[in-house]
């Protein structure tokens, strides 16, 4: 490769960058703020990002309440669509529970939390298998494995 070709790339590499512009609270609609503020209940904004989850044009907001994180994402007329707080193993319901930990194995389990979804409530947790390969498992309160 000439040294041309590795300023071009490394010129393009810095202008992509550039264009994931890091949100900020004032960034967003109106609408947007308000639930944001709603939510952050004493908390502190960690990341805000814009995504698009099955076609709907959400900001994903990470925040740390009470020293665990807690994520949520707001449409962009300022709905609440999905809310994340970190929790313990220990804190879901008995088969939920039990089928993380199924799932996990021998593995190594890291954050569990709480999703909830309009009325649903599931529970996803992190985990690294034995070969070192990370992994998430969501699952329903019944223990039922699911995708969303």
């Amino acid at each position: 490769m000439t040294r041309t070709s590795i300023i071009v790339l490394v010129f393009a590499a810095l202008a992509a960058t550039a264009a994931e512009k890091k949100l900020a609270l004032k960034d967003l609609p109106p609408a947007v703020q308000k639930t944001v503020q709603d939510q952050l209940k004493g908390g502190e904004i960690k990341n805000i990002g814009k995504e698009t989850e099955h076609g709907v044009a959400q900001y994903e907001v990470e925040t740390m309440l009470n020293g665990k994180h807690r994520d949520f994402n707001v449409d962009t007329k300022g709905n609440l669509v999905l809310v994340e707080d970190e929790t313990t193993i220990d804190a879901i319901p008995a088969a939920a529970r039990a089928a993380i930990e199924k799932k996990v194995g021998g593995g190594k389990l890291g954050m569990v939390e709480v999703m909830t979804k309009g009325a649903q409530i599931f529970y996803e947790a992190g985990y690294t298998s034995k070969d070192g390969k990370k992994h998430e498992v969501l699952v329903k309160p019944d223990g039922t494995e699911t995708k969303d």
